[in-house]
């Protein structure tokens, strides 16, 4: 009978090492989103708790200051999860090699793992699981060193498109203050290189965003920035120059738009936020028909050149917003960012992430 325990043990907590080590390998190092249950529960559990912190602030400045530790606060969890995991898995393994339970068997996986070498391996089969226990604490660390750089490097990249909208779409961004300052400087009929910029930016962060799920907490040096309200006034700008500024069709406009739509839905899927991935071009929009006419005011007072049939404009608006209008939102209520026109500044509750077992 004590023979089957062992070997139930040491398979049990064989299990256990097994499933960490494939969490740590999903996260780090599988070029795809393939989040764990681990790591998933890791990020949306700690950011239950920021949320409470972040309820009780009196200032943005506030707010902002406890979100921006966020990310770096999970990635110290992670290995300190992955750590524990290991360590609850070699301690039966060692038990039932011949070590005495807790103590004995605790100190030999902790002593291997940690590859600290003060427990001594007694005969061979211990020895192997010392190695193999010692093996994969380095490789846990060789992992999070290489991880930490290739996070930084990434959002380095990303920051560049999202500062320069400062100067062409105001802070916080709006895509009727970057529509009317193009019209003002005679740069409107000449949008085509902003579209190719942030197409191959939506590609470039759905592969990062997706592959490392920090990322998308990692929040910009100047608050009132944000990569999710950057990418939605570029949709909207381009929206609203596909549907509504008079001028010849712009097929780079509208492939931009696609890029961006598909981008934030894969993004959003990994932390399953729910989305129509085929929406009718008459589903309702967080956007009203006031907020449109506003706009379309507004761009008409500073000289924008707009299609004369207003109502068409806004039909051919609502059914390109409704394409990334869920996930917008959703990503929003994930990442808390600035409060910034037609994304972050509406109502937000009904598209927090769930999650869900895989």
């Amino acid at each position: 009978m004590d023979v089957v325990a062992r070997v139930l043990a040491f398979a049990a907590g064989a299990a256990v090492v097994i499933s960490v080590l494939g969490s740590a390998l999903r996260t780090v190092v599988v070029p795809r989103a393939e989040p764990s249950l681990l790591t998933q529960s890791i990020f949306i559990g700690t950011r239950k708790v920021f949320a409470l912190r972040v309820r009780k602030a009196s200032r943005w400045e506030d707010a902002d200051r406890v979100m921006a530790r966020y990310a770096p606060v999970c990635l110290l969890l992670l290995p300190a999860a992955w750590i524990t995991g290991m360590l609850i898995g070699f301690t039966p393994m060692f038990w039932a090699l011949g070590s005495d339970f807790p103590r004995e068997a605790f100190t030999r996986a902790g002593s291997s793992l940690l590859t600290l070498g003060f427990a001594f391996a007694r005969d061979l089969p211990e020895t192997i699981l010392s190695f193999v226990a010692a093996t994969i604490g380095l490789g846990l660390v060789a992992l999070l060193i290489s991880y930490l750089p290739s996070i930084y490097a990434q959002f380095s990249r990303r920051e560049v498109l999202v500062g320069q909208l400062d100067t062409r779409a105001g802070t916080p961004p709006s895509a009727p203050v970057l529509l009317q300052r193009a019209h003002v400087i005679g740069w409107l009929d000449r949008l085509d290189d902003l579209w190719i910029d942030w197409e191959r930016w939506f590609v470039e962060i759905e592969e990062s965003h997706t592959s490392n799920i920090a990322l998308p907490f990692f929040r910009s040096q100047h608050p009132e920035r944000s990569w999710i309200t950057a990418a939605g006034c570029v949709l909207d700008s381009a929206a609203i120059t596909a549907s509504s500024v008079d001028m010849p069709r712009n097929y780079r406009a509208e492939l931009c738009l696609r890029s961006g739509y598909l981008s934030l839905r894969h993004i959003a899927a990994v932390f399953d936020i729910e989305f129509d991935s085929d929406p009718a071009p008459s589903d309702p929009i967080s956007v009203t028909r006031e907020e449109f006419d506003e706009a379309y005011d507004d761009l008409a007072a500073n000289g924008v050149p707009l299609r004369a049939d207003r109502d068409q404009a806004w039909r051919d608006f609502a059914g390109w917003r409704v394409n990334y209008d869920q996930v917008l939102l959703g990503l929003c209520a994930l990442i808390v960012p600035p409060t910034a026109p037609w994304s972050s500044d509406r109502g937000m509750q009904q598209y927090r992430p769930r999650l869900r077992k895989r």
